[in-house]
């Protein structure tokens, strides 16, 4: 079956639309990259996301308007990648993340604080909650392609996080007989899948999942305060290459709560976004820090979260690193994270035969495929769901 993946990711670069060709099931799926595009948002559109991430109020007519473009940019993104292949079948479309909340516990003595609405018996005192726009029903019907969209809410309904979502894909795709693995992410937002060894008992039980923390978003917006907008990130990471991390300052970052919390968990700009960068900001300008050395200092968080995270909560050492997303195309940062974790081997997934800069659309391509043959799509154990569910709604055009 032909099926076309999208995804735009906290980064907001544009849309990565994938063309496969998908086979089998689960454990016995076959996965063919045929084709992949990168479309640009308009600049417009990009501004208004960008705001509404960093908290921009909007009015519903607003809110309708935003959903309305981003599903029909979206829906151009697949109409131009198949025009080469008319039998395209199903669509899966993440959208467009504006707002991430995971699942919370209030402090003791806190309670009823902070919410107008009484707890529920057994779901968390703060429940989670994520929003994606871009309307599967309006790309199904552009597209007269039917389309898989909203693929978090089902696990958030069950108690999770609705985040990461990849790390059952990661496993059947990239898992391997005898050698652990750890794939990397680095988008906006970094998150890891930790895969066993196939050849393990029980190996999918033991996979695990979270997001690490930030990937390019600091990076990004460190760029775009530095260039008042010229810019909007850093090719190769070669302005931050030219630089010298701060290590005291990263130790101080790595302080922050999220690092410190056990998996499952998730994050997004709400945390490591714009204020975040303020902070980090006036640490650098309090010691004097050139633009270049602050970019070295944020690109050294990031490596330092991901090396921390693996020390702190894998259950082993992995043999091999695979990076993907457009962090694994910042030279620097790889470098850094080849240094940082020696002597164990850091590649690409493209090394291994699975394009890194569309693994996450690949992945959404596979997670829709899975919600027609009504298979979960979820890892409880990465997303802190009480149970696999099935992924995604459908839209069929009409």
């Amino acid at each position: 079956m032909l099926v076309i993946g999208l995804i735009s990711g906290t980064s907001v670069d544009g849309i990565d639309a994938a063309l496969v060709d998908i086979s089998g099931t689960d454990s016995d799926i076959k996965v063919e990259f045929l084709a992949g595009e990168t479309y640009p948002y308009p600049t417009k559109l990009r501004q208004q996301i960008l705001a509404v991430c960093a908290g921009e109020a909007l009015s519903m007519a607003q809110l309708a308007e935003l959903d309305d473009a981003i599903a029909q940019t979206f829906a151009q993104a697949a109409q131009h990648l198949q025009i080469n292949h008319s039998s395209v079948e199903l669509i899966g479309s993440h959208g467009q993340t504006v707002y991430h909340r995971p699942p919370q516990r209030r402090s003791e003595g806190h309670e009823g604080q902070g919410s107008a609405l009484p707890a529920l018996k057994g779901f968390p005192d703060i429940l989670g909650y994520s929003l994606q726009l871009g309307r599967g029903a309006v790309i199904a019907e552009l597209t007269q392609i039917p389309t898989v969209s909203n693929f978090r809410t089902g696990d958030i309904a069950a108690k999770g996080h609705g985040a990461p979502l990849v790390p059952r894909v990661d496993a059947y795709l990239l898992s391997h007989p005898h050698e652990s693995r750890c794939v990397q992410n680095i988008g906006g937002i970094a998150n890891v899948a930790y895969l066993p060894p196939r050849s393990h008992p029980d190996w999918l039980e033991k996979v695990r999942g979270w997001d690490t923390g930030p990937g390019n978003s600091l990076l990004d917006l460190a760029v775009q305060h530095f260039t008042n907008g010229s810019r909007t990130y850093d090719a190769n990471g070669e302005w931050a290459s030219s630089g010298s991390p701060c290590h005291t300052l990263v130790e101080k970052w790595l302080s922050q709560d999220y690092f410190q919390l056990p998996p499952p968990k998730s994050t997004g700009r709400e945390l490591f976004g714009w204020d975040y960068l303020q902070a980090c900001l006036a640490d650098t300008t309090a010691l004097n820090l050139s633009a270049a050395d602050t970019l070295a200092t944020l690109t050294e968080l990031t490596a330092a979260s991901i090396v921390h995270s693996y020390q702190t909560f894998l259950p082993q050492q992995s043999d091999r690193v695979l990076l993907c997303g457009g962090g694994s195309r910042n030279f620097y940062l790889k470098r850094r994270l080849q240094e940082l974790l020696a002597p164990l081997p850091v590649q690409t997934t493209d090394e291994i035969g699975l394009s890194a800069n569309f693994k996450e659309a690949i992945a959404f391509a596979v997670l829709a495929y899975w919600r027609m043959l009504n298979l979960p799509g979820n890892l409880p154990q990465a997303t802190g769901a009480t149970q696999p569910v099935l992924l995604g709604e459908m839209h069929l055009p009409i």
